[in-house]
């Protein structure tokens, strides 16, 4: 056994799932002027296939996807309940709306997600999200690269101890 091919420990549909209703973080990349990639952490939403996310629009990550919707996004099981090291990896394009319609239902989309057990303060983050220069970003993805480390964990534990955990 060696971590050479990683591609057999892939990520479930089940767990795909799990991991984008559950984690409300992701990393966002994109690439700037000069062809550097370049990523932050955002709050998303995952609706109808795709990845919802917000930011002011004089922020450099909106210019640069105007200029080239090709982006990522990474969304991975740490800080949740779900088991650690699940990750997944998607290539995507961008798409920059700026229409009251869109911003009616993600502001509050978004809010609710952020805080499901807080209604009144979703509405007031909802609120505060709605300022002039904001934009939505949607997200639709084209390629996924999805991984499981806990199955990577039991096929090492399997290989180094025979698939029992306690070590001699």
């Amino acid at each position: 056994m060696d971590y050479e091919d990683v591609t057999v420990y892939g990520l479930g549909a089940a767990e795909e799932t799990a991991l984008l209703v559950t984690q409300r973080e992701c990393t966002f990349t994109w690439t700037n002027r000069e062809g550097w990639p370049v990523g932050v952490t955002m709050s998303f939403v995952f609706v109808d296939d795709r990845f919802w996310l917000t930011a002011s629009g004089q922020r450099k990550r909106i210019a640069a996807v105007r200029r080239d919707p090709r982006v990522s996004i990474v969304v991975s099981s740490a800080g949740t309940s779900l088991p650690p090291n699940r990750t997944v990896t998607y290539k995507g394009r961008c798409r920059v709306h700026d229409d009251e319609t869109t911003k009616r239902w993600f502001y509050p989309a978004l809010a609710a997600a952020l805080h499901p057990s807080d209604a009144e303060r979703a509405e007031v983050f909802a609120r505060f999200l709605d300022s002039p220069r904001r934009v939505v970003l949607e997200v639709e993805p084209v390629q996924r690269i999805g991984f499981d480390g806990t199955k990577m964990s039991a096929a090492t534990t399997a290989a180094a101890w025979g698939g029992n955990d306690a070590r001699p």
